[in-house]
């Protein structure tokens, strides 16, 4: 081995060093951070005294306090906001109190605030910057995910349409299904409350809702869920739900229901929409419920309807009202097409509510 290489081996791990030192004392704890955005304050006061007026004003240090409150935790924006302060105090005795104007000092004191509060969520969540707002895209994109139904087999098709209140990307409503072979499990699901209120519980339930529709019975299925509300969630409220597990070779079907609004099934024989008898009591209530579902047939051209009731509910009116609408607007499914009415449905009965709404429709060809 000749000098150079040598050479070049002591500098890299010279270097690896340096750089695994940095990451541990400075990087990690922010010292870096504190330390640019300090010396970014101080630039603007200097710049403010002794250079171009209209390159260095003091209200510029009001970047460096929001940097503070994404980047820094608490201790280490404290001691930001303080050299902040001893900033425009230079400034505004250097100069004149005037460029340092009670205006200014009201904004960037309201602007520190919140600066702070933010940094303390975000140090209470362990994530600085923007982490915490990527970790929420990442739980919305796999939430709208799950949402899309397995590819079916020629000969059927299905669709599922959500839509969050207030124009949310979460909210209550939420669908979870599996394909075992010939065989489709889907759940529609509607957690107590709207939009992001009720998004927290709904993400959580999600992804237990998704685990238990692909690993135990059909007919156990709501069961299981409610056991698992009743161990984990006392006293946080209702969930609803309606599960749906259809055999695509022959098209029977078993629908269970758990206080959910009855499914809907179109008889493309007679051209009509009725709704199904299975009923039963909201999971997390009551222990150790069983769910008995009822049977039926898809044949080609039928299809079947699963909705929550941010579609059909209206203050001040009976929900049977709510569902005859619901069933009437349906027959945008027949004339449009499953797949493109759906859409429309959603569209026309959400628009002058502020609920969340999903509908999953499933029709064999």
């Amino acid at each position: 081995m000749n000098a150079a290489t040598k050479l070049a081996r002591s500098a890299r791990s010279l270097w690896q060093r340096l750089v695994a030192m940095l990451r541990r004392k400075v990087l990690f704890r922010y010292r870096l951070v504190l330390i640019t955005l300090v010396a970014l304050a101080v630039g603007i006061g200097i710049g403010a005294v002794w250079g171009p007026t209209s390159w260095f004003p003091p209200s510029a240090v009001i970047l460096t306090v929001l940097a503070g409150g994404l980047l820094l935790k608490r201790k280490s924006l404290a001691f930001l906001l303080c050299v902040v302060a001893a900033v425009l105090l230079f400034v505004a005795f250097q100069l004149d109190f005037g460029r340092v104007g009670p205006g200014l000092l009201v904004t960037i004191g309201v602007t520190a605030v919140l600066a702070y509060l933010l940094s303390g969520v975000r140090e209470r969540l362990g994530v600085q910057g923007l982490g915490g707002e990527r970790i929420l895209l990442e739980l919305r994109d796999r939430l709208v995910a799950q949402g899309h139904l397995p590819r079916l087999p020629d000969g059927w098709g299905g669709t599922a349409v959500l839509r969050q209140a207030g124009g949310s990307s979460f909210g209550g409503d939420f669908v979870v299904s599996m394909r075992h072979g010939d065989r489709l499990d889907l759940a529609v699901v509607d957690v107590s409350g709207k939009g992001v209120d009720a998004a927290t519980r709904a993400l959580l339930l999600s992804g237990a809702f998704g685990g238990l529709i692909s690993a135990v019975p059909s007919n156990e299925f709501l069961a299981h869920c409610n056991d698992y509300l009743m161990r984990t969630s006392v006293g946080e409220g209702f969930v609803t739900a309606v599960h749906l597990s259809v055999d695509l070779d022959t098209g029977d079907y078993l629908i269970a229901s758990a206080g959910h609004p009855p499914a809907a099934q179109y008889d493309s024989g007679a051209g009509t929409w009725s709704t199904a008898d299975a009923k039963g009591v909201v999971l997390g209530v009551v222990s150790q419920m069983s769910y008995t579902p009822v049977k039926g047939r898809l044949r080609p051209g039928d299809a079947i309807m699963l909705y929550t009731d941010g579609l059909i509910e209206t203050p001040g009116e009976d929900l049977d009202a709510g569902v005859d609408r619901l069933l009437g607007e349906s027959e945008q499914l027949v004339t449009k097409g499953f797949g493109r009415g759906a859409d429309a449905v959603v569209d026309s009965l959400s628009k002058h509510k502020n609920d969340d709404c999903a509908l999953v429709v499933v029709w064999r060809t």
